[in-house]
């Protein structure tokens, strides 16, 4: 009977926790008729955001794996002296909050910035510039690839590759023809979760790069600015947003299903 009524109260605090984070969601789909939100999808706007959201999430993306995929190797492989402080520095921007973050770009590729101020005399200017909000996803977005990546780096069996030395392939050959395809998941899961929190990026994205439609105008900067003035739109684009991070994650789920 005790355990019965464990069983019992787990299962209404489960049911109680899937109702606090579905409701919400289900309520974005609810609140107007699938006409005003088609109507609305089809304003030149929305469309002007999301492709600009897609194209910079990609980008960016594709830089995180580019540059993410050689330091979850470092951190993997290698045991030194403030290995833990770099793996921290390393997972910082995911528990910063967005807007420090931007502040900190500003702060560093501004017109008067660390870097900005040597960038400038080169007549380059980051910020308020589709590149700054490539920057801004990149600096959210790149330790979730780096995390995932490293941790199948270190679950992954070393035999394999002293395997494959001993058969003389070259350390570069071995990572690519042996390594990469063993944490395969893993880089995909990498990949999902670093895009879709690129594309729900925000608070770096308009301290660091601004609200310039079809130039730094990501989606979620549009739904805040259109939930001052037209609910409407906003909801469309909330709709449109939430519809591409679950079917990005739905699709990463099935991918890891046994």
């Amino acid at each position: 009977m005790v355990t019965m009524a464990c069983q019992d109260t787990h299962w209404y605090s489960g049911e109680h926790v899937f109702l606090f984070l579905g409701v919400p969601l289900v309520s974005l789909l609810l609140r107007e008729s699938p006409s005003v939100m088609w109507a609305e999808m089809l304003d030149p706007d929305i469309f002007q955001a999301l492709q600009l959201s897609v194209i910079t999430t990609c980008f960016s993306t594709f830089l995180a794996l580019l540059f993410g995929l050689p330091v979850a190797y470092f951190l993997a492989r290698t045991n030194f002296p403030g290995r833990k402080v770099l793996e921290t520095l390393v997972t910082m921007p995911t528990v910063l909050p967005p807007v420090v973050a931007g502040v900190a770009l500003l702060l560093t590729f501004g017109r008067m910035g660390l870097i900005g101020h040597y960038l400038g005399l080169w007549g380059i200017s980051i910020p308020f510039t589709t590149v700054a909000v490539v920057m801004a996803q990149v600096f959210v977005a790149a330790p979730f690839f780096i995390n995932s990546a490293r941790a199948g780096l270190e679950q992954l069996d070393r035999r394999y590759e002293l395997a494959a030395y001993t058969l003389r392939a070259s350390p570069l050959y071995a990572f690519r023809r042996v390594v990469l395809p063993l944490i395969r998941p893993a880089l995909l899961a990498g990949i999902g979760l670093t895009w879709a929190r690129a594309l729900g990026e925000f608070g770096a994205t308009i301290t660091f790069a601004g609200n310039f439609p079809g130039v730094t105008q990501t989606m979620p900067i549009a739904v805040y600015i259109a939930s001052e003035t037209d609910l409407d739109k906003a909801i469309a684009l909330s709709v449109v947003l939430l519809a591409v991070s679950f079917g990005m994650l739905l699709v990463l789920r099935i991918g890891h299903r046994p």
